[in-house]
């Protein structure tokens, strides 16, 4: 039995995170177990699911995160890799349930598969989301290849100076990405900090963070839409290297042009 069986919107939800997860493998994007993933599915919660008894122990969030009372989510779990999570989802991950003093959690389903260590940065993001009124319900973490090698230069760690080349390099960067890439300074991975600067890049109106030398951090309606938004920066990362490969600098659209699409699709930068 699976909290998924004659659920087919809570199924669908796994099936999006586990065709992602497969993805972020193939494309390298997650070496041994990096990367997370954490999706809000409280909407497809039902009464029969509310009821289900917990499979683990109560665990602490290390913060309190008042908009979550009562939320559902679908977790990766620690120290389980991106491959294995698209194969075996229900083996590799699992939902949990946030109790009500909104500092703890416990698992409910399929499996008591502990999430990420990352969790509380995740949800904290989570929670600020809900807080603004988003309609955001996945959040996503990766280490795509090219993106990371712009940040081992400071030029491009500069505000929107990546987010500029970027947009340049293919018209559909700007049109899919359209709030561009904010940055992060190096942070300790999974620290408290690095949390709190990536609310603090969110609320800059960007939907995905870049973390200096580590990876990305991108939310999104869904776990596919955001893994769109930061499939479109890499290819255009791809494509500004490939040009300096070649040995040419890429002229990349020109500012009129991209001014042009902004207005003509009705994008909010």
């Amino acid at each position: 039995m699976s909290i998924l069986d004659n659920r087919p919107a809570l199924a669908h939800e796994v099936e999006q995170v586990a065709e992602v997860a497969g993805y972020l493998w193939q494309k390298g994007w997650a070496e041994r177990n990096g990367g997370n993933i954490t999706v809000n599915v409280t909407e497809y919660i039902d009464d029969a699911i509310r009821a289900l008894p917990a499979i683990s122990p109560v665990y602490p969030i290390g913060a309190t995160l008042p908009h979550l009372k009562g939320c559902y989510f679908f977790c990766k779990g620690t120290n389980r890799r991106m491959r294995d999570l698209a194969r075996w989802p229900m083996e590799n991950g699992s939902f949990i349930r946030i109790l009500d003093d909104c500092a703890s959690y416990v698992i409910i389903a399929d499996s008591p598969v502990k999430p990420t260590s990352e969790l509380p940065s995740h949800l904290a993001v989570h929670n600020y989301l809900i807080a603004k009124g988003s309609p955001y319900k996945a959040s996503l973490h990766t280490h795509p290849i090219n993106l990371i090698a712009l940040t081992h230069s400071q030029q491009w760690m500069e505000k929107d100076v990546a987010t500029k080349m970027l947009w340049s390099m293919i018209p559909e960067t700007k049109a899919f990405c359209p709030r561009g890439l904010g940055m992060v300074p190096y942070l300790l991975p999974g620290s408290n900090e690095l949390a709190e600067a990536t609310i603090s890049t969110i609320d800059e109106d960007y939907d995905v963070v870049m973390w200096e030398k580590h990876g990305v951090f991108a939310v999104d309606t869904d776990i596919m839409a955001a893994f769109d938004q930061v499939d479109v920066l890499d290819k255009s990362a791809l494509i500004y290297i490939a040009s300096k490969n070649m040995g040419f600098e890429p002229e990349g659209m020109s500012e009129s042009q991209m001014a042009e699409m902004t207005k003509a699709f009705n994008l909010p930068k």
